[in-house]
């Protein structure tokens, strides 16, 4: 009981300071990438810090599975480094036997990661990418400030408009340039105003004049109009897009077992089956060299972590190109990393060496001066 007890109270304290320091620096890239996206346009400047959340949110399953295993390393290293694991060998506890006390503390902590790589993740990713899509499909007038040329979501037309006071949602003095189909058109009105029909918003605009013209070519075509709509929202052609398979839900994923859907499938299931390995391999790879610094082992776990998660990423690529198959990913890849562990740690429990033994060495002892041989 006092050797559990122990080692949970360390591992509880040093996994709170890790999971504040990572969280932290996590954020700070997170609202410094946010900010960035906000100034070039693609999220709302108000909505910042909602999007910075789910954001966090989304990466929280890896900065718990990291924060759990340095904090198992910090401590078995600690442990060896003040000899307290020369104690509790000698007291009859092997290196296996501490399993049972990482995983009673780490088992709350698995499940979270495994909830929420499974079923958080592409909630966070749908909230994020609707608050993208509202943004960028929101209507074009509405991006143009009074006084202000204002370029269009697709690029090709160019709004100038000043607004009325009697009402936002009518415009005199309207100038729009558009480049379609291989045609330059140059569109004036006196006064206009927005109507939305379905999911597309259009422009109506009064007493106007368009003048048009074919690129490369010198003739003009100009007419007076007395009424003339243009669309100003593509919304309906943005929402009948194919979802991404990350936006999808696991059960969707289940259901439609696309190479796209399986390769985000086995990713999400990769988090919660690499915490779980992390764990076995917190065992085997904690050590303290005393010749060395206390940081070179915390290098090489570091190392580790960041060499299995890439190979988790990759490994999505390789299904979604078709060089594995799902089944086939999840058993050598994970299954082959619990084996590698669990016989390291096997190896250290039994103390093996690699190697022919061989006996002792014995050197000669030089011959006193006038002794007989």
């Amino acid at each position: 009981m006092l050797f559990q007890s122990s080692i949970r109270k360390e591992l509880a304290r040093t996994f709170g300071a890790t999971l504040v320091v990572l969280i932290t620096i996590v954020l700070t890239i997170v609202l410094i990438r946010t900010l960035g996206q906000a100034s070039r346009g693609s999220i709302s400047p108000q909505d910042v810090m909602l999007f910075m959340a789910y954001s966090g949110l989304g990466r929280l399953p890896t900065i718990l599975t990291i924060s759990l295993f340095i904090a198992m390393v910090s401590t078995l290293s600690r442990m060896y480094r003040d000899s307290e694991m020369v104690v509790w060998f000698t007291s009859g506890q092997g290196l296996a036997v501490f399993l049972r006390p990482l995983f009673h503390f780490a088992w709350p902590v698995l499940l979270v990661i495994s909830l929420m790589a499974l079923f958080v993740w592409p909630w966070t990713n749908q909230q994020t990418k609707d608050m993208q899509s509202r943004y960028q499909q929101r209507g074009d007038l509405d991006r143009v400030a009074p006084g202000q040329f204002q370029e269009s979501s697709s690029g090709n037309r160019v709004f100038f408009i000043d607004r009325d006071v009697s009402g936002e949602q009518v415009s005199n003095n309207v100038f729009i340039a558009a480049t379609e189909k291989g045609k330059t058109t140059l569109t004036t009105a006196q006064s206009g105003r927005l109507e939305n029909k379905g999911d597309a918003q259009f422009l109506m605009l009064s007493n106007g004049q368009r003048l048009e013209n074919e690129v490369g070519k010198s003739a003009f075509k100009v007419s007076d109009f007395e009424e003339y709509g243009v669309k100003t929202s593509n919304a309906a052609l943005v929402a009948g897009a194919a979802p991404e398979a990350k936006l999808l839900s696991t059960r969707a994923l289940v259901k439609d077992p696309t190479r796209s859907n399986l390769g985000e499938l086995a990713w999400r299931l990769g988090l919660a089956l690499s915490a779980v390995n992390f764990v076995v391999l917190a065992v085997a790879l904690a050590s303290v060299n005393p010749r060395g610094g206390r940081s070179g082992n915390m290098i090489f776990v570091v190392l580790t972590f960041v060499v299995y998660n890439n190979l988790v990423n990759l490994g999505q690529s390789w299904i979604f190109v078709g060089l594995i198959g799902f089944g086939h990913l999840l058993l050598a890849l994970h299954g082959g990393v619990l084996l590698l562990a669990a016989a390291w740690l096997f190896k250290r429990h039994s103390h093996w060496r690699f190697g022919r033994k061989t006996g002792p060495r014995l050197s000669p002892v030089p011959a006193r001066a006038g002794s007989q041989p």
